[in-house]
């Protein structure tokens, strides 16, 4: 079963098989997101709207293409309306009204009409327009957003139990090196641990001076177009501090009123309930990700001291500056985490007596436990890491994840230990 259609200015053929949509291993410029495309797809025709989240530039608008164009393969008689607000030809439309009208007249009746809107927080008031269009079964409708808190808010108030959410995250380590086209590698790993997995750093051939003004200009776009803009924030400058305190304390327990300390020891008087405000904003725009505390035993979840994590890691980088002698443990956290959130886990901090596990995954009433080493350098590494993984008593699966090379991947306990690269290649159902 074939496709010819046209994706951003350029044919492409795809093959559909086994409920996967593959591309000519010649074709280099794309990438098919397929396990994203499997969660989709199932949705197709149902009166849910389906509507793809997630940070600026991680691929959404992309996957939205990926599914039209399946649609369109399955029948040719798909009427396919195709709305991207970043595309200046689809600037007049504004609010809902201005949307409703245009799409009722793209309509054809009697056919399967499907509607597209990439970016639909740049349109005021869009819930009501689709609202519309849901009640009156006009359309199947898919759009994407890049601000948590505009996406649920509305849709949630207005579209209660009538929408699904489908997170969207940059490239993981594997679509990586397809993508590049690179061997698993201490090198490889290295470049995506660096530049990050943003889909458009192709096109730059991962030179250090393109991909980093680059990723300076899209974390500009981000902070003043989905925070700063949609919060009516004044304070820019206190922003990009706080930007900057995160990045370089990924890992490391985060409050608003340690924040404030350190702030005015810079000469910055910010209150820490404005430090929450500046911080939940940042969450909303997918830049950075919290992760809070979990008592493993009593299974609770605390309320405070939590730690963030960032979306990608070549946006956190050009914030800091990339240096792994300095911050190989912190790079390591990241990575991990958001290998487990893209896997679909709900992940936590975990807190076992006066013991802490790295991350605690949680999926379907399952967990995982996962601690992160650099390096099992000596006994006493050796004892702490697996230890605290030895004393939770249940029978979940339990990593230790490291770069040593001296260290085998083998089970210890019941604790399996893996090198970093072998654990991002595996894909938990």
């Amino acid at each position: 079963m074939f496709i010819n259609k046209i994706i951003a200015k350029k044919t492409v053929f795809f093959v559909y098989k086994q409920n996967l949509l593959l591309l000519p291993k010649n074709y280099a410029l794309m990438i098919l997101r397929n396990d994203y495309c499997k969660k989709i797809i199932p949705y197709i025709d149902k009166s849910l709207i389906k509507v793809l989240v997630g940070q600026r530039r991680v691929g959404k608008s992309y996957v939205l293409k990926m599914i039209a164009q399946y649609i369109k393969n399955q029948n040719k008689n798909a009427n396919i309306i195709f709305i991207d607000k970043e595309d200046f030809d689809f600037d007049f439309i504004t609010e809902a009204k201005s949307l409703v009208d245009f799409v009722s007249s793209k309509l054809v009746p009697n056919q399967k009409n499907y509607l597209f809107i990439d970016e639909i927080q740049e349109i005021k008031d869009f819930e009501k327009a689709v609202r519309s269009f849901l009640s009156k079964k006009q359309c199947d409708i898919f759009c994407t957003g890049s601000n948590a808190k505009v996406l649920s808010g509305e849709l949630a108030t207005y579209l209660s139990g009538r929408y699904i959410e489908f997170h969207i995250h940059g490239l993981s380590y594997k679509e990586f090196l397809d993508f590049h086209k690179l061997n698993d590698s201490d090198e490889s790993f290295e470049k995506y641990i660096h530049y990050g997995g943003l889909p458009h750093l192709f096109e730059l051939g991962l030179q250090e001076n393109l991909v980093n003004e680059y990723l300076k200009n899209l974390y500009t776009t981000i902070l003043l177009k989905d925070i700063v803009s949609r919060e009516k924030f004044r304070n820019v400058a206190f922003l990009e501090k706080l930007s900057h305190y995160l990045a370089d304390n990924i890992g490391s327990y985060v409050s608003a009123l340690n924040i404030s300390k350190y702030l005015k020891s810079q000469n910055m008087d910010v209150n820490p309930s404005v430090i929450i405000n500046y911080i939940r904003a940042m969450c909303n725009a997918f830049v950075v990700k919290k992760i809070p505390r979990f008592d493993i035993q009593g299974k609770k979840i605390f309320d405070n001291n939590d730690k963030y994590f960032f979306e990608d890691l070549g946006l956190r980088n050009v914030l800091t500056g990339f240096s792994l002698i300095r911050d190989i443990q912190k790079l390591l956290e990241n990575v991990v985490c958001k290998h487990l959130i893209s896997n679909g886990f709900k992940v936590y901090i975990g807190k076992l007596s006066d013991r802490e596990i790295d991350f605690v995954g949680e999926k379907n009433g399952k967990y995982m436990y996962v601690q992160v080493a650099y390096l099992l350098t000596n006994q006493e590494t050796v004892e702490r890491e697996f230890g605290n993984l030895e004393n939770i008593k249940d029978n979940y699966p339990k990593y230790v994840v490291s770069m040593d090379k001296t260290f085998s991947e083998s089970d210890y306990n019941g604790v399996q230990h893996l090198s970093i690269r072998t654990f991002l290649l595996m894909n938990f159902e």
